[in-house]
């Protein structure tokens, strides 16, 4: 005990020797890495491709003399590295939160007298005093216990507080996790009980401390789309710079008119050059992060959003995450019978396990800080509120502390008109058992009621009373007659919501894998109560070290329970899933999470009880803490990937007409069709369409019973080059065939000019439409409310209307006056050009219904 321990004698360090071990250690805090400023970051993302295209599409305009389109551009650039430089500054408070965390006050013995420093200041060696409520400031070994208690779950993902006793002397430091240990943790907290400890590693030496040096050497990954999106625009560059140069020398040289030349040229770069891909890419996360948040996930990392929704694995921290975190009684055993809190909520207490929960209260602190005497102080006031149960009125007389030799504790209490002593002890059952001093045959009948509480993944308590009607108090807890009252089963209760969620994640293809730090049996009966399947194999931190990466590699998959985990095995794990092509998702709320929350393609910290290390490494966080958000999450984002593809899709299909209409005049000696203000005005409705009416599209009804894309299955696959190529080619011939037609039966240039654009605009909106489900048809998608996509439409035809009969307009587009007749063949022209894909949708719903 604390009191046995002669602090007298202590002097601790001198004040020159602490500063001395200051000086050569360094201060009890997690070194940050270096931060870039201002201008490395922006530099970083200026010299992006797409940034760099934006920057030079911007310079296009503004030779053009289009100020207004250039200023909008290089605004979106600004717009993107404020978003990025945001995001950067937000990365880096994770090290932050870490040095905040390990950095607590400390109460320290230095020349003989006991001083509060601050946590940074503490050095090894230092004597450190710890009582309730601490936050340990540095690893050392404890010297005196006291009924000390920590929890430790920060760093072992356990939410049991263990217990912590005094070492024969100063040892070299162990693992945390498991009672009965004489070592302390820096940033772990004090439950019950004071201590003394020594200091015995500060700083990045600490447990924490190597959590925060992985944190710090781990890099965030690009996400797949990201880097596919960078190829895309970079070839597209290449090809658009090439066919602009190409163009230019042509038509220089058979025409002799470098001007005009010089105008198709950079007419076919802007319509090649695909400046809407990182626009639309940006506005699309953004606004996925935006719908999100009004599921209560926040969005750290905008790219993690659409990675999400192609997750294939999600890798599942028990405490906190898929429980509460928090203890409760779950089951009473009184009198040979048992009562199931937990199947009967809301129910009268059987008055049989009025007495066993009466001295499980009185056996407890009176305002606990320990999550188990917490439980069943909740215990008493729900059920036995008003009932002569409830004693706040009476003295405490006496505690018997814990000890290593015997795992109950007594207190002794006296009311105030009572004579006698009442002693409440729990325990350890085999503990409460040798205070009843009960014989084998009781033993016996008394351990399989223990063991049937166990497995049903419960802590288990035994209760005990007795009555002491003496003036002088034993010195041992043996000395008094106990009578056993029963047996406390407490859990911590899964989440109500997570065995639902985690039917959506299977029915949506994602597999789920439990990652705890608790014990197997714990973890198999949790895994049963969410319905984790498969369940019959389950993998230890100790069988996980003996294993290889090449041997984890393939147990990992069709292993689905990890237990016993220690925080560098999660990140082994998290690695190993990814080695083997897994879309990762990883959820977790401790320290002990953080590294692995960072390595995960997608980590997803809990808002509400996860530290803020755990939440600053993340890319998402729940703000509820409720397990079903991540499901609506990845609703989300398979919502945003499908209609991202659409999008992508009808940018791909409408650069074919634009470019191909830039350059089949020139290979024709034809007049220009398409000069850069036509460009501009096209991307009136390019931009907003990719943008704003498509991300608004509502998700498909098949979007959760689908499994998720394959991880090496690109954005621009072969069906969709294939299908977008068709869609502009389709739109190219009909435009080509309308323009040389009009100019072949003498129509002039300006007119020929307006039919085509005319034609264009009207297949354009075609193109929204069809691309809005590749499955179902226009009428079927009409039905789907889309208010962006009748604006877009409304405002398109608006402008056509101004641009074709507002004789100023008219004559900056170079347009002839249409009459009714010509629009009329522009009308059946356009609907022409995009016939064939309804046609299409149709045959392939007819097929899919007769398979």
């Amino acid at each position: 005990m604390i009191n046995e321990f002669d602090l007298s004698a202590v002097s601790g360090l001198s004040e020159s020797e602490a500063a001395r071990r200051l000086s050569a250690d360094g201060f009890n805090e997690l070194s940050s890495a270096k931060q870039r400023h201002v201008f490395a970051i922006a530099f970083e993302v200026v010299r992006e491709p797409m940034f760099l295209l934006l920057v030079a599409c911007g310079a296009i305009y503004l030779l053009l003399g289009d100020a207004q389109e250039a200023f909008m551009l290089l605004g979106f650039v600004f717009f993107i590295m404020g978003i990025s430089f945001y995001q950067e500054r937000k990365t880096e408070r994770t090290l932050e939160a870490l040095r905040d965390l390990s950095s607590p006050r400390a109460l320290v013995i230095r020349d003989g007298r006991q001083r509060r420093i601050a946590g940074r200041e503490v050095v090894r060696g230092d004597t450190l005093l710890l009582a309730e409520g601490d936050r340990i400031p540095a690893d050392g070994v404890v010297l005196s216990s006291g009924h000390l208690l920590a929890d430790e779950s920060i760093l072992t993902g356990e939410s049991v507080s263990v217990r912590k006793v005094a070492a024969d002397g100063i040892i070299e430091m162990g693992r945390p996790g498991g009672d009965n240990l004489p070592f302390v943790y820096s940033g772990t907290l004090v439950i019950q009980g004071q201590g003394i400890a020594q200091a015995l590693a500060t700083g990045q030496q600490t447990e924490i401390g190597r959590i925060g040096k992985a944190l710090q050497e781990l890099d965030t990954e690009q996400t797949p789309l990201q880097r596919e999106t960078r190829r895309l625009v970079a070839r597209l560059a290449v090809l658009g710079i090439t066919l602009c140069v190409i163009v230019v020398v042509v038509y220089g040289l058979t025409r002799a008119n470098w001007y005009e030349g010089f105008l198709a040229g950079i007419t076919l770069a802007m319509a090649i050059l695909p400046n809407e891909f990182p626009v639309v890419l940006t506005i699309f996360l953004a606004l996925g992060a935006w719908r999100i948040s009004k599921k209560n996930v926040l969005t750290r990392r905008m790219p993690a959003v659409e990675t999400l929704g192609s997750a294939t694995v999600l890798c599942v921290d028990k405490t906190g995450t898929l429980t509460l975190n928090h203890m409760s009684v779950a089951m009473l055993f009184a009198n040979d019978e048992y009562c199931d809190i937990r199947t009967s909520p809301g129910e009268e207490l059987p008055e049989t396990f009025h007495e066993l929960s009466e001295f499980a209260i009185l056996a407890s602190h009176r305002d606990p800080f320990d999550p188990m005497e917490k439980a069943l102080r909740e215990l008493g006031n729900y059920y036995l509120s008003g009932t002569e149960h409830l004693h706040d009125d009476w003295a405490l007389v006496r505690e018997y502390p814990l000890s290593s030799s015997l795992l109950a504790l007594s207190r002794v209490w006296r009311s105030r008109d009572g004579e006698d002593y009442v002693i409440a002890a729990k325990g350890a059952p085999e503990a409460i058992f040798d205070l009843c001093h009960f014989n084998e045959s009781q033993l016996s009948q008394l351990s399989e009621r223990v063991i049937t509480l166990a497995n049903e993944g419960l802590r288990v308590l035994g209760v005990a009373r007795s009555r002491f009607k003496q003036t002088d108090l034993p010195g041992e807890q043996h000395d008094f007659d106990f009578e056993f009252l029963g047996l406390v089963g407490l859990a911590d209760p899964v989440r109500p919501t997570v065995p639902d969620a985690i039917k959506e994640c299977y029915s949506a293809g994602m597999r789920v894998v439990m990652i705890t730090g608790d014990y197997p049996g714990t973890a198999e009966n949790i895994a049963g109560q969410i319905g984790l399947t498969p369940m019959d194999q389950i993998i230890t931190g100790p069988e996980l070290d003996k294993m290889d990466d090449a041997q984890l590699r393939e147990r990992i998959e069709s292993v689905n329970i990890f237990a016993r985990v220690v925080p560098e095995q999660k990140l082994r794990l998290v690695s190993a899933l990814k080695a083997n092509g897994e879309i990762v998702a990883m959820t977790g709320d401790g320290v002990n999470d953080a590294p692995a929350l960072k390595a995960a393609h997608i980590g997803i910290a809990m808002g509400e009880r996860g530290t803020d290390v755990a939440r600053e490494a993340a890319s998402l966080v729940l703000l509820d803490d409720d397990f079903s958000s991540i499901v609506q999450a990845v609703k989300q984002g398979r919502r945003i990937f499908d209609n991202l593809k659409k999008g992508m899709a009808y940018i791909l299909a409408i650069h074919v007409p634009i470019a191909g209409m830039t350059l089949v005049p020139v290979l024709m000696k034809w007049p220009l069709v398409l000069l850069p203000v036509h460009i501009a005005f096209l991307h009136l409705i390019i931009d907003p369409a990719c943008s704003i009416v498509f991300e608004a599209e509502p998700e498909e009804a098949d979007l959760m019973h689908r499994p998720p894309r394959k991880p090496n299955e690109p954005l621009f696959g072969n069906r969709t080059w294939s299908v977008s190529s068709l869609q502009g080619l389709g739109i190219l011939v009909i435009l080509a065939v309308l323009y040389g037609f009009a100019l072949h039966r003498g129509q002039a240039e300006s007119e020929a000019r307006a039919l085509a654009f005319t034609t264009l605009i009207i297949a354009n909106i075609g193109l929204i439409l069809i691309n809005r489900s590749w499955k179902h048809s226009i009428l079927a998608t009409i039905r789907a409310p889309n208010a962006a996509l009748w604006w877009v439409t409304g405002g398109a035809v608006l402008f056509l209307g101004l641009v074709l009969y507002v004789p100023m307009l008219r004559a900056v587009f170079r347009f002839g006056k249409l009459d009714s007749r010509d629009i009329g063949v522009c009308l059946l022209a356009g609907a022409a050009s995009i016939a064939w894909f309804e046609l299409f949708k149709f045959v392939s719903r007819r097929r899919a219904k007769s398979h």
